[in-house]
């Protein structure tokens, strides 16, 4: 019996205190996936917000060391190269200088596995018409690669895709 006393708490203590630490192990890494997915979701916003403000310089820090650039304009690689590329396309404007043009970015789709991260958004640019009203004049999705560097979520990889093309213009994916 004297036995069964000194251990029978010690049992108790397995049976339910190592569920109550795992749970909250779980608790932990779920916390730690959303604060991810968030921090993610603000890189895609940002992303926008930057290009839109001719803020090259925070625009291309959004870029891993090796990150990667690719659409229309042609490929850049990490922040020096994506601020080369988008320079050289958009002319080297001040920060904060508001143009006529700006994107809408919806239908985040993020997953997260550990330092890594996949995402898919569309994507539309508008710009101003020759009626001074909004167009939209192209519209497509993004393909991303993400990672965790320096912890901050960084682009390892931007593929721009383009959906919906200006004027009389059929995608090459809607041929197929």
């Amino acid at each position: 019996m004297k036995m069964v006393r000194t251990f029978a708490p010690i049992l108790l203590a397995a049976v339910f205190l190592v569920p109550v630490a795992q749970s909250q192990a779980t608790l932990a890494a779920r916390v730690q996936r959303l604060e991810d997915i968030e921090e993610i979701r603000n890189v895609l916003i940002n992303y926008g917000r930057y290009l839109d403000a001719h803020d090259l310089v925070s625009y291309s820090n959004l870029f891993a060391s090796d990150g990667e650039w690719i659409g229309g304009f042609g490929t850049g690689k990490g922040p020096s190269g994506v601020l080369a590329l988008m320079q050289k396309n958009l002319g080297a404007s001040p920060p904060n200088t508001l143009g006529s043009t700006y994107h809408l970015l919806t239908n985040f789709v993020i997953d997260v596995n550990g330092d890594a991260a996949t995402a898919w958004s569309r994507w539309n640019f508008v710009v101003t018409g020759s009626d001074n009203n909004p167009k939209i004049l192209y519209g497509g999705h993004y393909d991303d690669t993400l990672v965790r560097e320096n912890d901050r979520w960084k682009f390892k990889k931007r593929v721009a895709v383009n959906d919906i093309l200006s004027g009389n213009v059929v995608p090459a994916a809607a041929l197929k």
